[in-house]
């Protein structure tokens, strides 16, 4: 592939006629040389669709990349890989764009979009599917659904299966059928060396260690096999309860002592105006939990039960439904501006749900919420040196965020939410990689802590030792 002629300037900040914007030429000398040898859809600063191209999920992050490339095919990927390799631009990999941290688009470089690469290919008998990472996890699990199947992802279905899944998924089915990468069997991959491999257990074991919870540090996955799961009906849906201490404390409790089948995510925030929610508790604190059962509705009902007889229901939404209900439509519109802190806790007890409340009522952000997920079953039986997610362990998983509205009160609600985190730190100090926003080097170690880092980057060095893949939660090369 020739990338540029004679008359080229790659990285150069020249200018063209009517402009005096240097990533306005540089995306225009990229596009030209990137179109010629590509099948994908190549964009440029002064082509139509740039800005809704550029955009991603979180509001409040604008960069503007000298050229987007929406990939077609694995082939699309090597090029894109090698180009930016041998000109030294910065890469950016989007899958779905939920990057907190902003990682999926970079300032004056090349946006890598698997967005249109949404191929799903599913072997009923087998139990298995190949997907590409531009499918998202809410139409990956719809097109698994139809066939009474599942492979668990998180909470949010226009997440990309790309970047949860190398993280390491913690969603509906964490507790029953353990993190999306349980249930990785394979990959497709194209490393910094434009090498397009397959990785399992048996082809480059080391790197399939690694994409397991290690994040996109070690190349660009084209597809993934997954193994599926029987999950047709679920009792599952939103319980809303009043948010007191004793409620806080039991629910966790209940949730610990749950069968496996059913997985929780308790949110405690002010009641959002919601049209089902009674007006009398608008801005109030409450419980907004989503259950997910995955086993039979008796069952699943009987499990339920403990948690409907905490107090009486504000709002009881659990029901049996299809699996793929439990992903809601997205709005594509909704680009929330907000800061955040994870962290994993041993435990809840009433003194700790006494300071989720208080440190709620310390704040005006117009939507403020500590958000429980109790972990353990499936998650917690594949041992801790597996792969690279390392919190096999962990028991709750607790992330504090607060919603801002611009730069004038960002400082204020980032200073509220580290010292919530701060308040609620207990003796685990590890962190969800996906959860992880742009926090620095040492949140990024306590993710991978121990052995668990010095491996990862043995194997960073050998397969991307220049770190051409680090707008990631980075883990650098040996030196």
């Amino acid at each position: 592939m020739v990338y540029r002629d004679k008359n080229a300037q790659v990285g150069s900040d020249t200018f063209v006629s009517g402009s005096n914007d240097p990533i306005f030429a540089r995306g225009k000398s990229l596009a030209h040389q990137l179109r010629a040898a590509l099948n994908g859809r190549v964009i440029a600063p002064d082509d139509g669709g740039y800005d809704e191209a550029r955009s991603v999920f979180y509001g409040g992050i604008d960069r503007r990349p000298a050229v987007i490339v929406r990939v077609k095919d694995a082939n699309d990927i090597v090029q894109v890989v090698r180009f930016a390799r041998e000109t030294g631009l910065e890469l950016a990999i989007r899958s779905g764009g939920h990057s907190s941290a902003g990682h999926s688009v970079c300032e004056g470089g090349i946006v890598l979009d698997l967005s249109d690469m949404r191929a799903i290919d599913i072997d009923v008998k087998r139990r298995t599917a190949w997907a590409e990472t531009g499918v998202t996890a809410g139409e990956y699990t719809v097109a698994a659904g139809a066939h009474g199947l599942a492979t668990g992802f998180g909470d949010t279905g226009s997440v990309g299966i790309g970047g949860i899944t190398l993280g390491g998924g913690i969603g509906y089915l964490v507790r029953k059928y353990g993190l999306t990468i349980d249930d990785l069997l394979a990959a497709e991959l194209v490393t910094a060396n434009g090498q397009l491999l397959h990785v399992d257990a048996k082809s480059h074991p080391d790197l399939f260690w690694a994409i397991r919870g290690g994040g996109g540090n070690f190349g660009v996955a084209t597809r993934f096999q997954f193994r599926l799961h029987e999950v047709n009906t679920v009792v599952g849906g939103m319980l809303i309860l009043p948010a007191t201490a004793a409620v806080i404390a039991s629910f966790i409790a209940l949730a610990e002592a749950a069968p496996e089948e059913l997985s929780t995510i308790a949110n405690i925030m002010p009641a959002p105006p919601m049209p089902f929610v009674p007006a009398e508790h608008h801005g109030k604190l409450i419980l907004m939990a989503l259950m997910c059962y995955a086993g039979a509705n008796e069952a699943g009902e009987r499990a339920i039960a403990p948690f409907r007889a905490l107090a009486t229901p504000i709002v009881d939404m659990v029901r049996p439904i299809s699996y793929p209900e439990m992903y809601p439509p997205d709005d594509g519109s909704y680009h929330p501006t907000a800061v955040g802190r994870t962290l994993f806790l041993d435990a809840v007890d009433p003194s700790t749900a006494e300071l989720i409340l208080e440190r709620l009522n310390t704040s005006d952000a117009p939507m403020r919420v500590a958000q429980l997920r109790v972990l353990g079953g499936a998650m917690a039986r594949v041992p801790v040196e597996d792969t690279a997610f390392a919190h096999r362990t962990s028991r709750i998983m607790v992330s504090v965020a607060a919603f801002y509205n611009g730069p004038e009160d960002q400082a204020e609600r980032q200073s509220w939410v580290l010292d919530f985190a701060a308040a609620l730190q207990q003796s685990d100090s590890g962190v969800y990689v996906n959860f992880l926003s742009d926090e620095g080097e040492a949140r990024v170690r306590a993710a991978y802590p121990g052995a668990t880092w010095e491996r990862l980057r043995q194997i960073k060095t050998r397969y991307d030792p220049t770190n051409l893949f680090h707008l990631n939660q980075n883990i650098p090369p040996l030196e």
